[in-house]
């Protein structure tokens, strides 16, 4: 058996507590050769010596007896751990898992230890966040690494896209431009497409009137095609700076109106709701959407593998800082910290309540991997010092009681 030195400390300290308890046994039994024979008071100390060996041999065999066979000798009910280790790992694995791999028990101590408030405590040093991020940055790298496309593509195909074609994504859209329209998110697209719109169509008078005179009569003059078309083109460049600087303009309400009716049909109007659920279905069923999506997964794996590499990228630093900031957050935020609590219990709760018994059979599963006599010398380097005392007020309380049952016989 090989002895950590932790191991052989206590084995020391054994061997220390062993000596004293055997001393004190041969100093009694010193004492009864010296004084056997005598009377008066050495009589008393006689009978208290003569108990004393008794009871340092007695505790003695009873200390032995759980690790080995006392002196040898093959007695009934001795060396009962050697013997019985197997019964022994599984009565502690019995006792572990009833009385402390309960989930009140794991709950409270949890609720004592207050991880959630040390945890934030912790983060929120910003040293400890970045820290944090130094370590497992290079993994995280690592293990989107690994991921290969091949998978990622196969998992798409597979389970993904035909996850999504079979949710329905009408009423979820729907809903999602409702918010748009009634926060007005949508006014700066506009915005935007309403000033590209005038500025291209002011620097292309050609390809506007171009566009505008195809749609003539052929009957119609050239040369009256030309003056419509001009008119048309600036009343068009007006039309659209007047949209432009008039957030009030009645086409910005008309797409004001036409999106809340898009967003109600979407939700409410069957028509509307099939049509949108079958250009998902024709989508997602396209051959390059999946490789689509396999190109964006491999850029961004790029970036975030590259990022996660260098440790002066802007995202570790993001990383860091929101670390550190949800640990201010914990600290500052009890409501939060209450969630977290009651969700880590509920969590250790059923990990224990579904799996104590597993947990627990990593005891009986090593002890059984134990030989006999390593079991014993093992449990004896942790609690044989212990024991030792055993012996030791074995020989106290039986010089004390052998001086008492003395004196009374005289008196009697």
């Amino acid at each position: 058996m090989t002895l950590s030195p932790a191991d052989l400390e206590r084995r020391s300290r054994l061997r220390r507590m062993r000596l004293i308890a055997t001393s004190l046994l041969a100093i009694a039994a010193v004492i009864f050769v010296v004084t056997h024979g005598h009377g008066g008071l050495w009589g008393y100390v006689n009978a208290a010596a003569e108990a004393a060996m008794v009871g340092a041999v007695a505790d003695w065999f009873a200390v032995t007896a759980l690790f080995r066979h006392p002196l040898g000798l093959k007695v009934p009910h001795t060396a009962i751990i050697p013997e019985r280790k197997d019964s022994i790992g599984h009565s502690l694995e019995d006792f572990v898992t009833d009385n402390f791999l309960t989930a009140e028990n794991v709950q409270q101590r949890l609720a004592t230890a207050q991880v959630p408030m040390r945890v934030g405590r912790w983060l929120s040093e910003p040293e400890n966040a970045d820290r944090v991020v130094t370590q497992s940055a290079p993994a995280l790298a690592k293990g989107i690494e690994s991921i290969s496309d091949a998978e990622v593509g196969d998992f798409l195909r597979r389970v993904m896209l035909p996850r999504l074609a079979k949710e329905p994504v009408s009423p979820m859209l729907g809903h999602l431009l409702e918010g748009i329209v009634e926060d007005g998110s949508h006014r700066q697209v506009v915005d935007l497409v309403v000033r590209e719109l005038h500025g291209w169509v002011r620097d292309n008078e050609q390809a506007v009137t171009s566009i505008l005179g195809a749609r003539a009569p052929w009957w119609s003059p050239k040369w009256l095609d030309d003056t419509v078309t001009a008119r048309l083109h600036v009343e068009l460049v007006r039309w659209l700076a007047d949209v432009r600087d008039n957030p009030d303009h009645d086409m910005r309400k008309a797409v004001d109106n036409l999106l809340a009716k898009l967003a109600d049909n979407l939700q409410n109007d069957p028509a509307t709701m099939q049509r949108t659920e079958e250009l998902k279905i024709r989508v997602l069923s396209h051959p390059s959407v999946a490789t689509s999506l396999v190109g964006m997964w491999q850029s961004l794996k790029r970036v975030v593998v590259e990022s996660l590499d260098d440790p002066e990228s802007e995202l570790r630093a993001r990383i860091s800082r929101g670390l550190s900031d949800f640990g201010s957050r914990i600290v500052a935020d009890d409501e939060l910290r209450a969630s977290m609590d009651r969700r880590l219990g509920e969590v250790a709760g059923h990990v224990v309540t579904t799996y104590g018994r597993e947990i627990s059979t990593v005891i009986s599963q090593t002890i059984e991997r134990w030989d006999g006599d390593e079991a014993s010398k093992r449990i004896e380097l942790h609690v044989g010092r212990d024991l030792q005392f055993i012996r030791i007020n074995g020989t106290v309380v039986g010089g004390l009681v052998g001086l008492i049952i003395h004196t009374l016989a005289q008196f009697l």
